[in-house]
């Protein structure tokens, strides 16, 4: 059927006069006595389409004004009565399908969690479409800002023999059935598909360092899979990664290069999904505009991991987690740090060794390595990165003190064997990202459907 979107009806002037036809499901059905009133979405704008319909001049299904129902519409188009845009004044109206009383997409149901339940028709809600639309425009400016920087797109493995973080949190990928029985787990692996232990890949990072030796500078973004049993509203069993690495980049150049994309992808949203922002500021975050425009304005700030630690210890008693030299820092003490210390985000550096990774370079005093991460206004962390150890025996040593299989490893020891380099990179979580640009406080509710423990809908 050919028609136009009705993103094009409601903001096109030189529309007006002319007959179009439309397709959308119905938000809602008003009339008075002489005139009945549609308003119909396709999903292609925030706003919504008004029909007018003159009572007793056109006959239709009555099928066509229940909530939910797909209907085509054609008509003349014409100026708004209220507002600047269009509205289309109905000649023909055909039903395309049915929408039967029992729609789950009901007001008074429409919380997150039951919406939850019914992933595949959340969407036709404004705060889902508005959080899709959204986080396509956020990656079509991912790809957009590497391209204009001079990266090469990279599409990592998802299946891999190795774990970048070596956390044994991967999820096995086999063709073995469930019943098979063998002595030893090396028999078992070798009659397997691949003939060697399988998983998903937690990170294209190792990969993407194999491209950034040859090619200087790349990015990888895609899925990543991790087997943690974490019901949090921050994690998710299959999430998005944003992973570029770099050769001849040291730590300040990894810092520099993670705000300089963290700037551009918020004024993309900024810029390109104004009724979307304007909708969450309103119905899901109060000051969320103005909290991303702060991001865009500010000089981020540096702050050295020890330094954090010693402003968070003066504060041990209003935290449910105290912190001392070594540990890891919560949540509580990420948004401590940027909302009441920093008044903005702020890059953590020179992590203790023993909590971060083990391909993160070795920091001159023993104890750190090079790492950062940052943490941003009302969420914390957003990005984890840092520069790679490029001296292959420190490297080995941090693999052997993990004891970490080498053998899984050995193109990896190979770069810094064939011409190593200082080079370095980082990763943002997509879903996290679009949290912070929506307001949404369950990354759940930014990913289609999503994958979770116990929870495969």
């Amino acid at each position: 059927m050919k028609h136009l979107d009705i993103r094009e009806v409601l903001n096109k002037q030189e529309l007006r006069g002319q007959t179009a036809v439309v397709c959308g499901w119905v938000r809602t059905f008003r009339e008075s006595a002489q005139v009945a009133f549609l308003e119909l979405s396709d999903g292609t704008s925030f706003q919504k389409l008004q029909v007018v319909i003159e009572k007793g001049s056109l006959a239709f299904d009555p099928e066509c004004t229940k909530l939910g129902a797909s209907v085509a519409v054609k008509g003349v188009v014409v100026q708004a009565y209220k507002g600047e845009g269009n509205e289309l004044n109905a000649t023909e109206i055909s039903l395309l399908g049915k929408c039967p009383p029992e729609y789950p997409i009901q007001k008074k149901r429409t919380t997150l969690e039951f919406l939850r339940t019914v992933p595949h028709l959340r969407l036709r809600t404004n705060t889902f479409a508005a959080v899709f639309r959204v986080r396509s425009v956020a990656a079509q400016a991912i790809h957009r800002y590497f391209h204009e920087h001079g990266y090469y797109y990279i599409n990592a493995p998802l299946i891999t023999a190795s774990d970048c973080e070596g956390a044994g949190e991967m999820f096995r990928v086999t063709t073995q059935p469930w019943n098979a029985s063998y002595k030893t787990e090396e028999e078992y692996y070798k009659n397997d598909f691949f003939g060697v232990k399988a998983g998903l890949s937690v990170s294209g990072q190792l990969e993407g360092e194999v491209a950034a030796t040859a090619l200087g500078k790349i990015y990888t973004f895609g899925p990543s899979f991790r087997a943690e049993n974490s019901n949090t509203t921050r994690h998710l069993a299959e999430f998005w990664h944003v992973e570029p690495e770099v050769a001849f980049a040291e730590l300040p150049d990894v810092i520099e290069i993670a705000e300089d994309l963290l700037k551009y992808l918020i004024g993309a949203v900024l810029e390109e999904c104004p009724d979307e922002l304007r909708f969450f500021d309103s119905f899901v975050e109060k000051g969320l505009i103005e909290k991303l425009r702060h991001v865009v304005a500010s000089d981020f700030a540096v702050c050295p991991y020890t330094e954090a630690i010693g402003i968070l210890q003066k504060e041990n008693a209003r935290f449910q987690f105290p912190v001392e030299w070594g540990s890891d820092l919560q949540s509580e003490h990420e948004r401590y740090l940027t909302e009441q210390v920093f008044k903005r985000p702020v890059f953590v550096t020179d992590y203790p060794k023993e909590i971060k990774s083990f391909y993160m370079k070795q920091n001159a005093d023993g104890r750190t390595v090079a790492a950062t991460d940052l943490l941003v206004p009302g969420i914390g962390e957003i990005i984890g990165g840092s520069e790679r150890e490029a001296d292959p025996q420190k490297l080995r040593a941090a693999m052997e003190e993990r004891k970490m299989d080498l053998s899984a490893y050995r193109q990896y020891l190979d770069l810094r064997t064939f011409g190593t380099v200082p080079h370095g990179g980082f990763g943002l979580g997509f879903e996290r990202f679009v949290m912070y640009c929506t307001g949404m406080e369950n990354i759940r509710d930014v990913t289609l459907f999503p994958r979770s423990s116990k929870n495969i809908m």
